[in-house]
């Protein structure tokens, strides 16, 4: 194979893989999945259609995750969101081996002890989920609108710290998207900086 021929195959390889991995766009529609949760149930986003849906990407060692569930800010939102009928998904991408991941069992065990309360803890430990996603932080957090449209991603509020005083004082982006959508209006602020721990994905072979 001639140079120009290696180089041209090389660079379609390097496309395709940023294609795969491109960041989704709020307004436009939101990856679907398929991901087994911590039950051993196949969960697809499609399977919510007609309903709000939060994505949230979570680690339960990071210092930015437990700042959120020490000062129950993550499990108030997840009941003030299922009062309004919003789906709210925990997504877990720790790769085996990697900090952070769990099993099934040990899922239910976090969130029992943390008294979380999403519809559903998914297990990602291929990561295909959170690259589909881009999802870059834990937390870091996703809506998708009952029409299976991403509306928000980013931050869960802004104050970029592990610091769980900083929580009564911040700007919570996810809730004030929430009352946006509960009162039918469009997601004043849709996009923000996510702030966390690394996801733990899975390296490359």
């Amino acid at each position: 194979m001639s140079f120009l021929k290696q180089l041209a195959v090389l660079l379609a390889s390097v496309a395709m893989t940023a294609a795969a991995y491109a960041a989704p766009e709020v307004g436009k529609p939101a990856p679907d999945f398929s991901a087994t949760d911590s039950n051993g149930k196949t969960v697809k986003l499609s399977d919510y259609r007609g309903k709000t849906v939060v994505l949230e990407w979570t680690n339960d060692g990071c210092p930015y995750v437990q700042k959120h569930y020490s000062t129950n800010n993550i499990q108030s939102l997840q009941k003030d969101a299922a009062a309004k009928g919003v789906v709210w998904l925990s997504v877990i991408s720790s790769a085996p081996g990697e900090q952070g991941a769990v099993s099934g069992a040990e899922a239910n065990k976090l969130s029992e002890k943390r008294g979380a309360a999403p519809a559903a803890v998914l297990l990602d430990p291929e990561g295909k989920v959170g690259r589909a996603y881009d999802a870059r932080t834990t937390p870091h957090m996703f809506i998708v609108n009952g029409d299976g449209t991403l509306v928000y991603q980013g931050g869960i509020d802004d104050k970029p710290t592990a610091v769980p005083s900083d929580v009564k004082a911040a700007k919570n982006y996810v809730r004030a998207a929430l009352d946006d959508l509960a009162a039918g209006k469009p997601v004043a602020t849709p996009v923000t900086r996510p702030y966390g721990c690394s996801v733990k994905y899975k390296h490359s072979s």
